[in-house]
């Protein structure tokens, strides 16, 4: 008396023909470009800036929520950023050793009022 081994076949579903790329998708497929906000710290080299960027991160073990800053240093074509403005940045292939990211806009001048919530 020999055990009989029972084998069942599995179902198979037939695999959907993959859809065709358009030239947008490849696009979305290697990734937007990141963009940042941040303060101006520093504008003293030519056609450079420094950026502070904060970010809030929360805390892992208290749950408790810490601003991490990160400063960039952006390409500035114009020198038109000074100390103090809070600007836009945008990621950008390497400009130097230091450089990987280009200034988009002034988003708002140093000494100025934030606009109120009307």
């Amino acid at each position: 008396m020999s055990p009989e081994k029972k084998t069942v076949k599995k179902e198979t579903k037939p695999k959907a023909a993959p859809a065709k790329k358009t030239e947008s998708d490849s696009v979305v497929a290697r990734g937007k470009r990141r963009r940042v906000e941040g303060v101006v710290v520093s504008d003293k080299m030519q056609k450079t800036i420094v950026v502070k960027v904060v970010r809030q991160v929360k805390h892992g073990l208290y749950f408790k929520y810490v601003e991490k800053a990160r400063r960039f240093k952006a390409h500035d074509e114009k020198n038109d950023a000074k100390m103090g403005d809070l600007v836009s940045l945008v990621e950008t292939r390497p400009l130097s050793r230091d450089k990987r990211w280009a200034l988009v806009s002034v988003i708002r001048r140093a000494g100025q009022a934030p606009e109120a919530n009307v």
